[in-house]
């Protein structure tokens, strides 16, 4: 029946929706379908009551010689106020019951796949990434001033923490809106489905400079987000095994020994006494 209204008033060019901005997060859709319900509703009450005061003007409008008469009620009629609109109130409930569970419930949340920290503060946020390591507070944390980056198609969970007084956190496109309380962490999360640049203002005042408080989310398709990973966290160096220069410079310790001795000269062979032309010469020079 939802369906079939939205796609009567897309062929009467009749949205209803055409003021809010576009959608840009994996939810944004369920939540704009509530809105539609909300909206489709509302507007029939407010015809029904427009309807009914012109008519009630009309019939009921001083006339010559009518005079005034009192009505106690109608009790069928007070049950029909009473119970339509709670059944209507109920409706509403249930059907986006599921919708707000995986929004707000964090044990219905995914997996995320980026995680960061989100400051609030009087009148700036401040981004916090936790680094290689995964864990926040450490040696290798960083902070961005006003700048999230994040990948597009990818969950993105958020800590969200006060440092003074109350803020909202507040991305449009993503149809994202938490509050933000001071000295406690609120978790959220979001999954951006276009890149861009999309701007979170405070949505909530918190003083003089509420109006100044805006950040942005910068949305990078994964070949753009994993070179500013690299930029910001640059792999470390290789370290080569070093080499054993003592036996280069002197040439002695690896090179192999030989028998031979060193230089052009041949070694000379001692004689064999029992060399019988040796045993010869020697006996004539005697």
């Amino acid at each position: 029946m939802l369906e079939q209204l939205i796609d009567l008033m897309n062929r009467l060019n009749v949205n209803m929706l055409s003021w809010l901005p576009e959608a840009a997060s994996t939810y944004a859709q369920a939540i704009d379908e509530v809105f539609y319900i909300i909206y489709i509703i509302t507007g029939l009450a407010f015809l029904l009551v427009t309807v009914l005061m012109f008519w009630f003007l009309l019939q009921f409008k001083a006339r010559p010689g009518r005079r005034a008469r009192y009505s106690h009620g109608n009790v069928a009629l007070e049950l029909i106020w009473t119970i339509v609109p709670t059944l209507v109130f109920l409706g509403i409930f249930f059907y986006s019951q599921s919708t707000w569970s995986i929004i707000k419930y964090p044990s219905a949340f995914p997996e995320s796949d980026v995680h960061v920290r989100v400051v609030a503060k009087q009148f700036a946020w401040e981004f916090h990434y936790p680094g290689p390591d995964g864990e926040f507070d450490t040696d290798d944390d960083k902070m961005f001033d006003g700048e999230m980056y994040v990948p597009v198609n990818q969950v993105v969970g958020l800590t969200l923490r006060g440092a003074d007084v109350i803020h909202s956190f507040f991305v449009p496109e993503f149809r994202l809106k938490q509050d933000i309380l001071p000295r406690r962490d609120i978790p959220a999360w979001f999954n951006a489905t276009k890149t861009g640049r999309f701007e979170t203002p405070c949505a909530e005042l918190c003083g003089p400079g509420h109006s100044g408080m805006k950040g942005w989310v910068n949305v990078y398709d994964d070949a753009e987000y994993q070179a500013w990973v690299a930029e910001q966290w640059p792999p470390a160096p290789v370290e080569e095994a070093p080499v054993d220069t003592g036996a280069v410079e002197t040439g002695q310790e690896d090179a192999p020994q030989s028998d031979m001795p060193q230089g052009d000269v041949p070694p000379q062979s001692e004689a064999d006494p029992m060399d019988p032309e040796e045993s010869g010469q020697a006996d004539t020079v005697e």
